[in-house]
Formats: structure tokens, sequence, C-alpha cells
């Protein structure tokens, strides 16, 4: 099996928060920051705008930086024989940080094809808590490349 490719996206406040959505297909309180498979023909940045358009109904958001490397998860067995026909073990992910410096009401999660069904900013340090099991693994790879990221571009001393 292979691992289907993916982008990841740590959307930070101005205050170095980052937005985390509980998903809706989810019965358990389980968040993730926003996610989403790269269509063919299409180059990963083109994916992260799409999914977070998709996902957190912003158009705009300031670059700040693409994580090194990629980063894989396996998905549990029972999702990976359901999901995506099957065909995929887990996805591979190039993770990117934004910025939004706008209001908080530019969020909109209730988009065309919803995501989530709710959303908040969350502490970096509280997202291995957040995330669901499955994830867990993966985000704590990232998360020191994603402090660092945060620190030099969002929270400035």
């Amino acid at each position: 099996m292979i691992y289907r490719p993916c982008v990841g996206i740590a959307l930070f406040n101005q205050a170095g928060k980052v937005f985390v959505g509980q998903r809706l297909d989810r019965t358990v309180e389980a968040w993730q920051m926003p996610q989403g498979g790269i269509d063919a023909g299409e180059t990963a940045e083109q994916a992260l705008w799409r999914e977070l358009g998709e996902e957190v109904g912003l158009t705009e958001a300031e670059f700040i930086a693409a994580l090194p490397g990629t980063y894989r998860y396996d998905l549990p067995d029972h999702l990976a024989r359901t999901l995506w026909n099957g065909a995929y073990k887990g996805q591979e992910q190039q993770w990117f940080a934004l910025v939004h410096r706008g209001a908080d009401s530019a969020i909109n999660i209730k988009t065309a094809h919803p995501e989530f069904q709710e959303w908040r900013w969350a502490e970096l340090e509280e997202l291995l808590d957040l995330i669901v099991p499955f994830k867990r693994d993966v985000y704590a790879q990232f998360l020191p490349a994603l402090k660092q990221v945060r620190d030099q571009h969002v929270r400035k001393p």
C-alpha cells in the first residue's frame, strides 16, 4: 500500500496560537489542524490554498514557511480499509505555516463541504493532548520545527 499525498496547515493567529478543528465525523473529542489531499495535477502550494478555503473558509493568510521534509502517518486498519476505497495505508504530509492577521469572524467552518463542527485557537504545547491518537506521533515529529517557525515569524521578541 502507498501513502496519499497530503498537505497540512498550521494557521496561527497574531498571538501565536494555532487553529484546530473538531472533525464532523468524530464521535470522540479529537481535534486536528486543517489538512487535505493533493489532487492530480495540483502542487502542494495549490492544495494548501484550496484546503484553507474548503476547511477554514479563508482565501487570504500570510504565508510564513514550509516545514522541511514530509511526515507520514498510518491509518488504523478499520479506516485504511474504508477511506479512499482502501487505496492508501495512510498519508504523507507536507506542512505549511501561515498567519491569520484578520478578525476571527473571517473564519467560516460552515463551508460547502464542512469538515469541522467546532474550531478554536490552541497553544502548540497542548496539541498532542488534543489530536486524534493515531496522528500524535506525526505531530510530535514536526512540532519542534513548527515551534521554531512560530517563534521566529509570529511571536517575535
